[in-house]
């Protein structure tokens, strides 16, 4: 092959190679961009879900009547925990069955996210990205 042919072809597998690199990071950094963006309050209200009280017993005997704000990435997602309500309510009782009082004192932090990943679960149009205790009555 000639020296001319030679150079093309590598300076042409250079920029394909550039190209590539370049693709791949404009899509790796659009994605961080879309998933690090928070929600402002406005649609933070818009995309929420308010759940009902619900009382429910406690693994020491105690009884805990609680209400929580659960917060989607959009729209769809908030229809859909709304419809799956029956499924909402089941995960909260039977997740906090198995807490205790002192779980409610000091742990509600993680009890929030222990809802929040069982949430997710179940969900397919969108995502739970946040579950905020609203109301809580220990007796």
């Amino acid at each position: 092959m000639s020296k001319l042919v030679k150079t093309m072809l590598t300076s042409l597998a250079i920029l394909l190679i550039v190209v590539i690199a370049g693709f791949v990071v404009v899509i790796n950094v659009t994605d961080a961009n879309d998933q690090s963006e928070e929600l402002g309050i406005d649609k933070m209200v818009e995309y929420s879900y308010q759940t009902p009280e619900i009382t429910t017993d406690l693994s020491d005997g105690s009884f805990v009547r609680v209400q929580f704000q659960i917060v989607t990435n959009n729209k769809d997602a908030k229809e859909e925990i709304e419809k799956r309500d029956f499924q909402l309510k089941n995960i909260l009782i039977k997740e906090l069955a198995t807490k205790t009082e002192k779980d409610f004192k000091s742990n509600l932090t993680d009890i929030e996210l222990q809802l929040k990943t069982k949430l997710n679960e179940v969900m397919t149009e969108g995502e739970v990205i946040d579950v905020y205790t609203i109301n809580k009555i220990l007796q």
